[in-house]
C-alpha cells in the first residue's frame, strides 16, 4: 500500500510527531511505501519527499506587516500548501492519506486537494481541534469548553487560545469557515481516537459518531523492568500551567523523605522554583532539558511517575512509557488518564489541582509496601503489552485504512 502522512511539523515538536514517525517506521517495516507532506525546518528528520514541503512561519515571532498578513492568510487558507500537496498527489498517487495536525500552518486548504482526487483519508485526533478552536480545551488555569455548540466567538470573548486578540479572531474565523463547509467531515472517512475519552468528547461536541474509531496510542516495549533504587519520583515534560505542577509541588514539599526530579523546562519554571525555595525543599530537583537516553535511565531507577495535568490528557505517552518500564504512576483523574491507570492497580488517581488530594496520594504511596508497588508496575507492563503494542497498533491502523476505502 502507498501511504501518505500529512502533518504540519516533521521535526519532534510533540507527541503527534513522535507518533507519526513511529507509525511510518512500522509501516515501512511491513513493506508499505510511506511518504510524508509537511513544512520545512532545519530540525526536520530526513525525508525523500522534502522537495514537496512548504515554508513554515513562526506564528509567535514579531515580524513586518507583509509577513504578518501572509501568516494570517495561511492560518485560514494556505495557497502554497494546497498547490504543493496537489502536485505531490499527482506524482506520488497514494492509496490512502493519513492526516495528523494541519491547522494554523498547512490549513484545511490541503483537504480540498484530497477531495478533488477522491483519495481515501483518515485522521488521528491528537488534540481537540476538530471540535474547538481552542485545541487543548484549556485556558487561564482551567478546563475551557466555551466554544461548544458552535459559539466560536467565545474564543475571542474569553481569550481562550491566546492573549493576542488577533490570534483569537483568526482562530474563530478559521473555525467558522471550516465548519460551514464541513472541510474535515467531507474529506475524512474515519477519525482515529487515541482514547475513549476523546471519542466521547468529539461525539458530545457534535462530531459524527459513525466516523469515530478507538485506536489507542502505542508505546515501545521495555524488555527489562525498572530496577528502581533511586528512591525518587520523576516528572518528565513541560513546566507549564496546564501540567498542574504547582499543586503537586505544594504537596511534595511536605515530604522530605520522598525526593522528586523534574525533567524539562518551560514558562512556569521560575514560579515553580519559587514554591520549592519558599518551603526550603532541597529534596526537589530541577534537571532542565534531559536527552532521551538519560531520561530513560532516570525513569528506569525511579520509584514512580507523577503527572499532575490539569488539562484533558488524550492518551499520554509519558504514562505509557512509564507503564512499559514497570513504574507505578501517580496521575490526575482527567481526560484519558483513568483508562490507563486504575486507582490502586497501576498506581493512584488524584483530583486535578488539589493540594489536599496530592498530599493524601503521597501519604498513600509512602505507606504502600515495596512488593505492592512492584505489583502495580507489573500490572502496568502487562496492560501496555496487551493494549498498546506497536505492531498490533499498526495492523489496526492498516485495517482502518481498508475500511476507509484504501485498495
Amino acid at each position: 500500500m502507498k501511504i501518505l502522512h500529512v502533518n504540519k511539523f516533521f521535526d519532534f515538536q510533540g507527541g503527534a510527531e513522535v507518533y507519526m514517525h513511529g507509525l511510518m517506521r512500522y509501516q515501512e517495516a511491513l513493506g508499505h511505501e510511506v511518504h510524508a507532506f509537511s513544512t520545512h525546518s532545519i530540525k526536520n528528520l530526513p525525508s525523500k519527499d522534502e522537495r514537496f514541503f512548504v515554508k513554515r512561519y513562526d506564528l509567535k515571532k514579531k515580524t513586518d506587516l507583509y509577513t504578518q498578513a501572509k501568516i494570517a492568510a495561511n492560518f485560514i487558507w494556505n495557497v502554497e500548501a494546497k498547490k504543493a500537496l496537489g502536485k505531490m498527489l499527482d506524482e506520488v498517487k497514494p492509496d490512502i492519506i493519513h492526516i495528523h495536525n494541519i491547522y494554523h500552518h498547512l490549513s484545511t486548504s490541503v483537504l480540498a486537494e484530497i477531495r478533488k482526487r477522491k483519495i481515501p483519508c483518515v485522521q488521528t485526533l491528537h488534540d481537540y481541534k476538530l471540535a474547538s478552536p481552542n485545541y487543548s480545551m484549556f485556558a487561564h488555569g482551567t478546563i475551557c469548553e466555551h466554544s461548544k455548540g458552535g459559539r466560536y466567538y467565545e474564543v475571542v470573548k474569553y481569550k481562550c487560545l491566546s492573549d493576542s486578540t488577533i490570534r483569537n479572531v483568526l482562530a474563530a474565523v478559521e473555525m467558522y469557515m471550516t465548519k460551514t463547509v464541513q472541510s474535515y467531515e467531507r474529506t475524512i472517512a474515519l477519525f482515529l481516537c487515541p482514547s475513549q475519552f476523546m471519542k466521547e468528547k468529539m461525539i458530545d461536541w457534535g462530531e459524527p459518531a459513525s466516523k469515530m474509531r478507538l485506536v489507542r496510542n502505542p508505546t515501545d516495549r521495555v524488555e527489562v523492568a525498572a530496577v528502581r533504587g533511586g528512591g525518587y519520583l520523576i516528572y518528565a515534560g513541560r513546566l507549564s500551567e496546564e501540567k498542574g505542577l504547582e499543586s503537586f509541588l505544594e504537596a511534595a514539599c511536605l515530604f522530605p523523605s520522598l525526593p522528586v526530579k523534574l525533567a524539562g523546562s518551560g514558562p512556569d519554571e521560575a514560579k515553580l522554583r519559587a514554591i520549592v525555595e519558599k518551603h526550603g525543599a532541597s529534596h526537589i530537583e530541577f534537571l532542565g532539558f534531559v536527552d532521551p537516553v538519560t531520561l530513560r535511565e532516570l525513569r528506569h531507577r525511579a520509584e514512580a511517575l507523577v503527572l499532575p495535568t490539569l488539562s484533558y490528557e488524550n492518551c499520554s505517552g509519558s504514562i505509557l512509557e512509564a507503564m512499559a518500564s514497570g513504574l507505578p504512576c501517580l496521575v490526575t483523574r482527567t481526560g484519558g488518564n483513568p483508562e490507563l491507570i486504575e486507582d490502586g492497580k497501576q498506581g493512584f488517581l488524584v483530583t486535578p489541582g488539589s493540594v489536599e488530594d496530592w498530599t493524601r496520594a503521597l501519604h498513600r504511596f509512602l505507606a504502600t509496601p515495596t512488593e505492592v508497588r512492584d505489583a502495580m508496575g507489573q500490572s502496568g507492563r502487562e496492560k501496555v503489552a496487551a493494549r498498546h503494542d506497536w505492531h498490533a497498533h499498526t495492523l489496526q491502523v492498516l485495517s482502518c485504512y481498508e475500511e476507509a476505502g484504501a485498495k
